[in-house]
């Protein structure tokens, strides 16, 4: 199997580079499980303070991977890959070790999930970011669960409704990352090496704190938000948005 996710550690920092430039950093079921792994490692790594999460290619991450082959009913494979989606976003959130978004390039669908559950983003002048589900025909169910604890209210309620792509100072000024930066590896150094002055024990209990109630949400609403995800891809107007996007022409609820 093809290494997805890169995995390299220098003194207090273990990097995990997401390297599948040719889907776009897709979360296929194999890229997932490789992160997963990587999480893993760096927690048995000794004297890891700080996991960076970066990217090769132009793309952090474009989402769910829609070319994955697959078989059995449509519901259950949606709902299988919601439930996927929603494990690793919680993996992050409950890792005893602080996560770095390092982005310089476009973020979609899952990516804004991956991003919201990050601890600390930073995010450089080529990053875009955009929330596009409406416009054929889902909606970011499970990725609600990081990002709405993170952008604010009124910024969330025209970004997951126009689907409007933005910048990382926009991102930055509702809340989705913590700091548009000119130079991100300089700027995500700074912030380890901070980290880094910290005890384990200090970095696990304090970031408990952050994500408790982020945690919480996911307890209460998680399974409720996967049955709407399958329900909602599985629809006449989902297949309809999807093909619509895949053939470049607008759906049938766009006038002409």
């Amino acid at each position: 199997m093809s290494t997805l996710v890169q995995y390299s550690v220098d003194g207090s920092v273990a990097r995990l580079t997401l390297d599948s430039p040719q889907n776009r950093n897709a979360l296929s079921t194999a890229l997932v499980d490789q992160l997963h792994q990587r999480l893993t490692d760096a927690t048995q790594t000794p004297g890891v303070r700080t996991v960076v999460l970066g990217h090769t290619g132009g793309t952090f991450c474009a989402g769910a991977d829609l070319a994955q082959a697959s078989g059995g009913d449509p519901a259950d494979i949606a709902a299988d890959r919601a439930r996927e989606l929603t494990r690793l976003l919680r993996r992050i959130l409950e890792l005893p070790i602080p996560v770095i978004g390092a982005i310089d390039g476009h973020v979609r669908a899952g990516g804004l999930g991956l991003v919201g559950a990050c601890d600390i983003v930073v995010a450089g002048p080529a990053s875009t970011f955009a929330l596009t589900e409406a416009r054929i025909g889902v909606a970011p169910s499970i990725i609600s669960l990081t990002l709405l604890p993170r952008m604010t209210p009124r910024a969330a309620g025209r970004y997951f409704l126009t689907g409007e792509k933005f910048d990382a100072a926009q991102a930055a000024d509702v809340g989705l990352v913590t700091i548009a930066a000119d130079d991100v590896e300089a700027t995500v150094a700074e912030l380890a090496t901070a980290i880094g002055k910290a005890s384990p024990q200090g970095l696990a209990a304090s970031k408990a704190l952050t994500t408790k109630v982020v945690l919480e949400a996911f307890d209460r609403d998680a399974e409720d938000l996967t049955q709407q995800s399958a329900r909602l891809f599985v629809s006449d107007e989902a297949r309809e948005g999807m093909l619509a996007f895949l053939q470049k022409r607008p759906p049938s609820w766009v006038a002409g």
